[in-house]
């Protein structure tokens, strides 16, 4: 339905703290980027195990289901965002404390396995919310947590939040369990 899915959002979409996640995605049709990341992170969680998942690379950090969690409440967070945005919501949205929803979550009494098709549950419906999204959708703009974002910078930070934290996974979390870089 949508041509504005490619392309990078331009620096006034969005606030500057998102660059860090944008700047990870790969030029290109990002409704591919969100389906081909869902196969691959998909196959790292698979890879590990449910005793690994309950790993902590430092004492104060999270565990890789915390981890795993919180990139499954951002993504919901972020993509409720693009709905209200891409409806013409004007309502400022406030943010959000994520140390706070991690804590008050009980991800380290799921599996891992469990985790893995919740977020897979949610990454299609956020494909499905933004499919359907019409150019005129894809650029308005609206606020969270005192700034502007567009629905097309909200595609591209799931995207860029996903892939920093697939890599934290690989570097710290695989890594720091076994010594050297996990190859998954």
């Amino acid at each position: 339905m949508t041509s504005m899915n490619n392309g990078r959002p331009e620096p006034n979409e969005y606030a500057s703290y998102y660059e860090k996640y944008i700047s990870l995605v790969a030029e290109g049709d990002i409704l591919a980027s969100l389906r081909g990341q869902l196969e691959e992170t998909l196959r790292v969680l698979g890879g590990i195990s449910e005793t690994q998942a309950n790993f902590r690379y430092a004492p104060d950090k999270w565990s890789i289901k915390q981890l795993v969690g919180h990139v499954i409440d951002g993504e919901r967070i972020f993509a409720y965002r693009a709905l209200r945005f891409g409806r013409n919501d004007q309502t400022a949205l406030p943010g959000f404390d994520q140390d706070q929803y991690v804590n008050n979550a009980s991800f380290d009494d799921c599996t891992l396995s469990g985790l893995a098709s919740e977020f897979a549950h949610v990454r299609r419906a956020t494909i499905s919310l933004l499919e359907h999204m019409d150019d005129a959708a894809w650029k308005r703009l609206g606020s969270a947590n005192d700034s502007e974002a567009s629905v097309r910078a909200l595609a591209y930070i799931i995207a860029g939040h996903e892939l920093h934290h697939v890599e934290i996974l690989r570097s710290r979390y695989l890594q720091s369990r076994t010594g050297n870089a996990a190859s998954l």
